[in-house]
């Protein structure tokens, strides 16, 4: 069975088209439909049945003694009793109707409620796999990451250099990581003593007497991060700087400084 007739049937359309209550246009697309497909014709077949059924099984027929009393206190017996039967039949026949009708707009109301549920439960499942996907991409990712970080590490060209504070930042602690061949640079922030809120660390690299800025170093980046690679650089420099960092590295107030010679 192919999709368009799948929503076809599950567009309710069938259902409207035998209590009566589709449109000209409806009324042409249902019956369509029944002549141009097999799977419509046999649904729209089993739906008639049951309202049948359910016409049948509903039905309420009035006790015989009542139209027997009927007939006797009428003198022209054949006329009326033609047209009892007749208005006690289409009676009947509405009695049934409606509650065919009662009975299938609430299997179908029952059967909406239902598909609505099954959807919204897809709905979720389909969001939470989504999510799961993601979730392992992000992983995949930041372990791409860390597996690249620790090979630069493991180089035999990667060059390890620790970086202490002096007099006026005992406590500075840093590991530099630096790969000339690769042209790459790392730091690891180990431990930086606090400064006043106006103020921040500094790194440099020393080119040949003119010092070039390589970024920040903050308490929170205490984790092992890139910084820029400077060629020919013969060492590095840390220095407290006002908030934010400086263009010209203030020499006068260096905390740590090493030799890459």
């Amino acid at each position: 069975m192919n999709e368009k007739i799948i929503t076809f049937l599950n567009s309710g359309l069938l259902d409207k088209y035998l209590m009566g209550t589709t449109t000209v246009a409806e009324t042409e697309e249902v019956e369509t439909y029944i002549a141009k497909y097999p799977e419509v014709q046999n649904a729209y077949n089993t739906l008639q049945h049951n309202l049948e059924i359910v016409a049948k099984s509903n039905a309420v027929e009035a006790p015989k003694a009542i139209l027997n009393n009927v007939l006797e206190e009428l003198d022209d017996a054949p006329v009326v009793t033609l047209q009892k039967r007749r208005y006690k039949k289409w009676y009947k026949l509405s009695i049934a109707a409606s509650i065919a009708a009662i009975a299938f707009a609430a299997t179908s109301y029952l059967f909406y409620n239902q598909n609505q549920k099954l959807t919204e439960e897809n709905q979720v499942v389909v969001d939470e796999i989504f999510d799961l996907r993601s979730d392992i991409e992000m992983n995949n990712k930041k372990l791409d990451a860390i597996m690249e970080q620790f090979k630069r590490l493991n180089d035999p060209g990667t060059y390890k250099y620790i970086i202490k504070g002096n007099e006026r930042a005992k406590d500075l602690k840093t590991v530099a990581y630096i790969n000339p061949k690769e042209k790459t640079s790392m730091i690891d922030v180990v431990s930086l003593p606090q400064l006043p809120e106006e103020q921040c660390y500094q790194i440099w690299a020393d080119l040949q007497g003119k010092m070039v800025s390589l970024g920040i170093l903050s308490e929170t980046d205490r984790q092992l991060k890139r910084i820029p690679f400077t060629e020919n650089a013969t060492g590095l420099n840390i220095t407290i700087e006002p908030k934010g960092g400086n263009a010209v590295a203030s020499l006068e107030n260096t905390v740590a400084e090493i030799s890459l010679q």
